[in-house]
């Protein structure tokens, strides 16, 4: 498996994971309005969503290094 192919399945993993956190708070603050603030849901989303997009950038920026990774692997192994 090349570099490449772990960090998409890496990532996709995570964000999977914390969109699964994500949709059980959510349902949490809503099955008990009377243990949440009332702004939770929002707090909720914006913190999720930014978490998210952020490991998304780190994701995207780690693929282009990860591409340049395997070209040099292959260059290397070309040469000997």
């Amino acid at each position: 498996m090349s570099r490449k192919e772990r960090v998409i399945l890496v990532t996709v993993i995570v964000e999977a994971a914390l969109a699964g956190f994500w949709w059980y708070l959510a349902s949490y603050g809503m099955a008990n309005p009377d243990h949440v603030t009332a702004d939770f849901q929002q707090v909720v989303g914006q913190t999720m969503g930014t978490a998210m997009g952020a490991l998304l950038g780190v994701g995207i920026i780690l693929f282009f290094v990860a591409a340049r990774n395997d070209r040099k692997a292959l260059e290397d192994k070309m040469r000997r």
